[in-house]
């Protein structure tokens, strides 16, 4: 059984906390994509061959692509098609889930590299389009999960943008890093389960009606407790008075008088 998460307060300080979660977003996605343009931009200018920081299976040297190869890219084309999806991902992961995001980044850029290096074909493993996967995954099952209105919207927003994310996972180019794809989207799917109810639920607006509801609830509970017992919940006692039964709904009825029983 899955818990509801826990449900933060709406005012004038949610709004302005959120002020500062979209800024803190938009600058830690936006951090993350100038250290890959960074990467690649120095490598280009100084004529580095950065393949050395790419992942090879199974390969000790192979081992510090675990760290570096998502700042590695083939190309200024190959660069250029993870920019948008892993800046706009990594800006709604750290708005919606702030607490949640700043674990599950570390865990699914560790975990997919692994994944790699234990289990991919015997080549050079580079780019980000592996976390990429990791983050799109993670906001779709967060989404599914919570069930909040906020998660479903980025859920569905996330799906619709990137859903063909769910083929790139399964061997089709050659050129292309399937499994790098592959374990990115699982260890994505591993960090919503475990860290799902690690963010407060956002505020949401009530609406009139519904306060009327709550309202009309909260009156007849409160008429209810005034209410006489229905005659069918009492139980006659004829036993007089001085012996109690058990319950609230107990009416005690005297003893019959017996003829020429005096009265006391």
């Amino acid at each position: 059984m899955v818990s509801a998460p826990i449900t933060a307060e709406a005012g004038p300080t949610a709004i302005h906390r959120d002020r500062r979660r979209v800024f803190w977003a938009v600058v830690g996605a936006m951090g993350l994509v100038a250290g890959i343009w960074l990467a690649w931009l120095g490598a280009w200018l100084l004529g580095w061959d950065m393949d050395d920081l790419g992942i090879r299976p199974r390969d000790a040297h192979g081992l510090i692509g675990i760290l570096t190869a998502p700042f590695v890219h083939a190309s200024f084309a190959h660069l250029m098609s993870n920019t948008l999806p892993m800046g706009l991902l990594a800006a709604l992961a750290l708005y919606a889930y702030p607490r949640a995001t700043r674990l599950a980044l570390p865990f699914i850029w560790i975990v997919s590299g692994i994944g790699v290096w234990l289990w991919a074909r015997p080549s050079i493993h580079v780019g980000i389009s592996g976390i990429a996967h990791g983050l799109m995954f993670y906001l779709f099952f967060m989404g599914l999960l919570r069930r909040d209105r906020l998660g479903i919207a980025i859920a569905l927003t996330v799906f619709f943008l990137y859903g063909g994310m769910v083929m790139t996972v399964l061997p089709r180019d050659p050129q292309v890093s399937f499994e790098y794809h592959f374990f990115g989207a699982l260890a994505g799917a591993i960090a919503a389960f475990v860290w799902h109810q690690h963010d407060p639920e956002p505020p949401r607006k009530r609406y009139s009606w519904e306060i009327e509801e709550q309202r009309e609830a909260e009156q007849t509970r409160a008429d209810s407790e005034f209410d006489l017992p229905s005659p069918r919940d009492v139980p006659a006692l004829w036993e007089g008075p001085q012996r109690q039964m058990g319950g609230d709904n107990v009416v005690a009825f005297p003893r019959r008088r017996e003829d020429g029983e005096t009265l006391h």
